[in-house]
């Protein structure tokens, strides 16, 4: 069965719910889901929106701390629409409904977090993603255009010649069906489901840019992935998120001996960038021999239970109270800070195929993100996406800065002699030899057991040999931790979220530049409208 639109969206995580409802006015919208809506990691996000909105503050000001955090590899037109545009769209989500944290004189309340110059992060208690998403998702129900297919499997891209028309994808009843549209939005969110330790939900499988990837697009800063540094660490929990607004109201982490250690990895202290902060937490475990805890046990107990009633009852369903007892934490992969490569306005090098949020990389976030500027970047890009999607398809302009990298070598014969990876293989190799701390011996073997297995995976494709979700789901995690893979073994300097122990300093000389790969050559010629 084949369905037509004039817009088809990929994903429903704010920057695919905010293209939508900007879509909606131009005409009708599909909205794919492979999961429920609340399975992203928009309802996962607990700290907050960062936005100037406050009297101290400013869009130069918070510009100047995101790209601070980037490491010297922010992309500084996206970063400048990023936070002018900020206000403007936070105060739209506002009066859509979104019932953020109000303080005494009735304004939103403003917290800080780490790396932030000033309290400008807007918050819900610790569930700000989720309210954010329950306020679109209330608006886009509402709006008769947009139509909405839950549960549905997105398998690859329609091409017509070298533009997108589409996508396949499957039923929750394993039916095979199409949609074609004028324009298609990827915005299936993150991948951090590709590491064995995570943050993520389990629908978080990079499935975006391992589409957009098969199809030709350019992928772009594949080896920045952001680690977490305070993910719940307990035998038998799952890695639930210990969110950094803890920190930026007070909390503070200590080593097995109940000493505070990070001021002696940064002067920041527990309020370093999460890359500094991930790997203090790493190797002050490894020195002291013990774990490593983040206490607030200093704070109001009362003032605690109430500014973090989610993580409250998730520490209580473990037996732990986060008021008073040492929480266990420790990094776990959390944020990607490439993706499909884009323009401001979404354009991928695919025309008539758009990428936003965190399946996109602007070069917004550089080498690692500022805290809490995620659900900013959805919302912003997001918008805008949609305004360009109503445009005749063209390819994103090629951003400054950028290089791409020779197309696909030949796998390492010798790999495919190992026993394959299934999932969870590809998840502990990625979290050994490609997490926090990398060097070339173990990324060369990474990179030969994930070309040996995505040989198998493009083989079984051109063969049609993919059946089952769970198939397809192994194809976005081997295809996924490949290309992190090849990007962390190329880059010979550390940097942000990539830590080479080979290369331990930052090379501005030769890397200060955003590298893209692509699959095979991709030609951008002008697209007629397909819209019915």
């Amino acid at each position: 069965m084949t369905v037509h639109r004039d817009f088809l969206v990929i994903g429903s995580g704010i920057a695919g719910l905010r293209a939508a409802l900007t879509l909606a006015a131009a005409g009708r919208v599909l909205i794919l889901t492979k999961a429920d809506p609340w399975e992203s990691n928009t309802g996962y996000a607990q700290g907050g929106i960062a936005v100037a909105l406050g009297d101290d503050d400013s869009p130069s000001r918070h510009a100047a701390d995101t790209l601070l955090a980037g490491d010297g590899l922010c992309d500084e037109a996206a970063v400048r629409v990023l936070v002018q545009d900020g206000p403007r769209d936070v105060r739209e989500l506002i009066a859509w409904g979104t019932r953020f944290d109000l303080d005494e004189d009735g304004r939103p309340a403003l917290g800080r977090e780490a790396a932030h110059s000033v309290r400008r992060i807007l918050h819900a208690g610790d569930a700000t993603g989720r309210e954010i998403g329950r306020a679109l998702w209330t608006r886009v129900t509402r709006t008769s255009a947009i139509e909405v297919l839950r549960g549905c499997l997105v398998t690859g891209l329609v091409m017509d010649g070298a533009c997108c028309a589409g996508a396949r994808f499957v039923t929750p009843d394993g039916r095979e069906e199409t949609a074609l549209a004028g324009a298609t939005l990827l915005a299936t969110g993150g991948a951090g489901r590709i590491f064995r330790e995570t943050t993520n939900p389990e629908v978080a499988t990079g499935d975006g840019v391992a589409i957009a990837y098969l199809a030709g697009a350019r992928v772009a800063d594949l080896e920045f992935v952001q680690f977490h540094p305070t993910a719940l660490k307990l035998a038998g929990a799952p890695r639930f998120l210990i969110s950094e607004a803890l920190r930026g109201e007070g909390a503070r982490l200590v080593n097995t001996h109940g000493e505070p250690f990070m001021a002696g990895y940064d002067p920041a202290g527990d309020l370093a960038p999460r890359d500094i902060v991930a790997r203090g937490i790493a190797r002050e475990a490894e020195r002291t021999g013990g774990p490593v805890f983040l206490t607030l046990a200093h704070l109001d107990p009362a003032y605690v239970r109430a500014r973090f009633p989610t993580i409250t009852r998730t520490c209580a369903g473990v037996g732990l109270d986060l008021a008073r007892d040492p929480i266990p934490v420790g990094p776990a992969a959390h944020y990607l800070m490439g993706g499909v490569d884009t323009d401001t306005a979404g354009r991928t090098s695919i025309p008539g195929l758009f990428a936003a949020g965190e399946t996109a990389c602007t070069g917004v976030h550089g080498a690692n993100r500022l805290a809490s500027n995620s659900l900013l970047e959805g919302l912003v890009f997001g918008a805008r996406a949609g305004e360009a999607m109503q445009a005749p398809p063209r390819a994103g302009d090629l951003r400054a800065g950028l290089s791409v990298a020779s197309t696909d070598a030949a796998p390492d014969p010798a790999a495919g002699a190992t026993p394959p990876l299934d999932e969870d293989g590809v998840r502990d190799l990625m979290w050994r030899a490609v997490g926090l701390f990398r060097d070339r011996p173990g990324l060369t073997a990474a990179v030969a057991r994930l070309d040996a297995a995505f040989e198998v995976f493009r083989q079984e494709l051109a063969d049609g040999r993919i059946g089952g979700r769970e198939a397809w789901r192994w194809g976005s995690v081997v295809t996924v931790g490949r290309l992190i893979a090849r990007a962390a073994l190329r880059r010979e300097e550390s940097r942000g979220g990539h830590f080479r122990t080979d290369f331990p300093a930052r090379d501005d000389l030769h890397w200060k530049v955003h590298v893209a790969e692509t699959l095979q050559p991709q030609s951008a010629p002008a697209c007629h409208s397909r819209r019915p």
